[in-house]
């Protein structure tokens, strides 16, 4: 009778022991800014887990590590870059990186499949969608301008912006002689520029020009960044670096090494920038309704 109750006692210790942990070596693209608050972040997630941050580099410094790491965590795309480069084995999620660069990197390194995946930055279309649908009541039009590096996502846009009542028009464009014109003929029929995070069309060197026309044509930018807002767009849906580390966090903890596929982010923000609002003589929610109506809706998800 005394061996039973010790059997449910050592069944109850098993189930209660942590999921076998290891050791992660992190590779930040830069050190400081949201590479730094990602780390931060990631490091008081796993506290209390069985997984540690063994080694921790960037561009100007290299890994520490004793011993090769049990996975490996990149932040942004050189990062990714860099660690490819080396050609080891070790799994890796990569993290703070579009979807389409993502893509872009693994062909660059005939890295098709393997022990790889990412949490990449794109807000799933149908989120993006109903944050539109309540972000601007009125407006049922909206533009993407798409290139070669995210034309293969227009019709997931596009389904995802029927569901959500809206429709959504676009135009092409794959060098820079195109931007500006494709550009202008997508604003004429479209009442706002929803802005994909797409390097080839969206980037430092024509950002301003961009703003510049829409603002000229009183058509709001939606950007896809914190950054995209300050420099004059009119909102923002987004996921910032901690979010994503924490995402990073519960895929370790609940995953391992045991990849599963690439997915976007769970968990998302909302920017918006009044004073681009006002302007164009636009009435919108503020931050918090936004994020309760999406919340609430279903096709969010």
């Amino acid at each position: 009778m005394l061996r039973l109750p010790r059997f449910i006692l050592i069944l109850l210790i098993a189930l209660a022991t942590p999921a076998w942990g290891g050791s992660i070596a992190l590779v930040l693209s830069e050190n400081g800014g949201m590479y730094g608050e990602f780390a931060n972040t990631l490091d008081e997630s796993l506290s209390g887990t069985t997984w540690n941050i063994v080694s921790t580099s960037s561009g100007d410094s290299p890994a520490t590590a004793a011993r090769p790491p049990d996975l490996v965590v990149t932040v942004g795309s050189e990062a990714l870059r860099r660690t490819l480069s080396r050609g080891d084995s070790t799994p890796i999620i990569a993290t703070l990186l579009p979807r389409q660069t993502y893509e872009k990197i693994l062909t660059e390194h005939r890295r098709t499949s393997g022990r790889i995946t990412a949490i990449y930055l794109d807000q799933p279309a149908n989120r993006q969608a109903v944050f539109l649908r309540h972000l601007l009541p009125d407006q049922k039009r909206f533009g993407i301008l798409f290139s070669s590096e995210t034309r293969n996502s227009a019709s997931q846009y596009r389904q995802a912006f029927a569901w959500a009542g809206l429709v959504l028009d676009s135009e092409d464009s794959d060098t820079e002689k195109t931007l500006l014109p494709a550009l202008n003929a997508l604003l004429t029929r479209s009442g706002a520029l929803v802005a994909l995070p797409d390097a080839s069309i969206y980037h430092r060197n024509n950002i301003k020009a961009i703003l510049i026309t829409a603002f000229r044509l009183q058509r709001p930018v939606i950007g896809y960044s914190t950054a995209f807002v300050t420099a004059g767009a009119l909102a923002a849906l987004h996921s910032t670096p901690s979010q994503i580390a924490r995402q990073t966090a519960d895929m370790i903890v609940n995953s391992g090494t045991n990849l599963t596929p690439p997915t976007g982010p769970t968990q998302f923000a909302i920017a918006i920038n009044p004073n681009v609002a006002q302007a164009l003589g636009l009435n919108i929610p503020d931050e918090a309704s936004l994020r309760r109506a999406i919340l609430a809706d279903r096709d969010a998800r």
